[in-house]
């Protein structure tokens, strides 16, 4: 619980430079700093799919979450039933103070249909298109893949939905900046959100509004409802889809492009924004708020700066003073993979991660 740190320790070394937020920053941190005022005992939900073995890497983005959020969380893990036990006798030791519940669901999909879905792209991915059907009484949720690291509190990416106008219903950040190495500009056989598309490994969703939407498609004049529109769009475009679940959302938001929010690419940072060298330039300027590793990145050598973030959390205790064992070993690591394009630019890994860490203890240091 940082024993030995102090405020005037802060203030002659780990405050940041000045060039870390400029006033664009300021005024995105002074917009969610009045919404979480203004929504003070508002409980964030977060939904996650976990199949096979991905119970380590979900454990981790979990306790990413955990370590730097302010409001209560409300955890919805949906696991292959084999899981379930293996996920309560972590979770259950986690050190919550009053700060976090979950519940475990089964992989559950249509009756009619399972056995389509389960094949679509890798299996229990396609839950995430029924979250808004399954969890009737949840009003807002952020969904993650589990290859997601949180670099900042999830109340910051929650208070986004308090920036949706009238007919946004959900937020999702573009595949790609650089349109020449696009995938779906390039490749794809089906309609897609803008000029790259969208990734759906990070989605924020107002399901209230995703249930009473009647959406536009390509496959009636009619409009249809959430539930209606995912199996016709599945039998329509299974031969020509690649990416599965996250395809669908791409064709469903270019008929509905009124109805999406677009964050910035350092709020879903992957390895696409930095193998071929750096092309987010939000990232760039304020660091990653959001880390995804996905293509198994934190599990091979192929990008040593991605997995040297994912161990130093894995492994990273909530009672750790997290300066000292979590910040500074990780810069080290992190300078070691300077031979690769992502590691030329390790700063951007650990720039908001520093500030995370400062604003942490700053909070700490007030609620004494």
């Amino acid at each position: 619980r940082c024993k030995n740190l102090s405020v005037s320790f802060w203030n002659s070394y780990w405050m940041l430079p000045s060039d870390v937020c400029g006033m664009n920053c300021f005024w995105e941190a002074a917009f969610r700093y009045d919404y979480m005022k203004t929504h003070p005992s508002e409980k964030m939900h977060l939904a996650v799919v976990a199949c096979g073995e991905r119970l380590e890497e979900t454990v981790t983005m979990l306790r990413s979450a955990i370590i730097f959020s302010i409001k209560p969380l409300q955890f919805h893990i949906f696991a292959e039933d084999q899981l379930h036990e293996s996920f309560k006798d972590i979770l259950d030791d986690f050190p919550y103070e009053g700060k976090v519940n979950y519940t475990l669901y089964p992989i559950t999909f249509p009756t009619e249909s399972a056995a389509e879905w389960k094949k679509l792209f890798k299996p229990c991915a396609s839950q995430r298109l029924f979250l808004p059907l399954i969890l009737k009484n949840v009003d807002s949720l952020l969904y993650v893949d589990t290859d997601i690291l949180f670099l900042r509190p999830v109340d910051d990416i929650w208070s986004f939905l308090g920036k949706f106008n009238s007919t946004q219903i959900a937020a999702m950040a573009p595949e790609h900046e650089e349109p020449r190495i696009g995938w779906y500009n390039r490749f794809a056989r089906h309609p897609y959100y803008g000029v790259t598309g969208i990734n759906s490994g990070v989605m924020l969703m107002n399901m209230t509004r995703i249930r009473r939407k009647y959406f536009k498609n390509d496959m009636t004049p009619v409009r249809l409802q959430w539930g209606e529109i995912l199996m016709p769009l599945l039998k329509k475009y299974k031969l020509n889809i690649t990416w599965g679940d996250q395809d669908l959302l791409n064709i469903i938001f270019f008929h509905n492009p009124e109805s999406l929010y677009v964050f910035p690419c350092q709020w879903n940072y992957r390895p696409d924004h930095c193998i071929y060298g750096s092309n987010c330039k939000e990232a760039e300027e304020e660091g990653i708020f959001i880390l995804h590793g996905n293509r198994g990145v934190y599990h091979d050598d192929k990008q040593p700066t991605f997995r040297a973030v994912y161990e130093a959390i894995k492994n990273c205790s909530f009672e750790d003073d997290l300066v000292h064992s979590l910040l500074q070993p990780l810069e080290l690591e992190l300078q070691t993979t300077m031979h690769t394009y992502c590691g030329r630019v390790y700063k951007v890994f650990i720039k908001q991660l520093t500030k995370s860490i400062r604003d942490l203890y700053a909070r700490r240091s007030k609620g004494r």
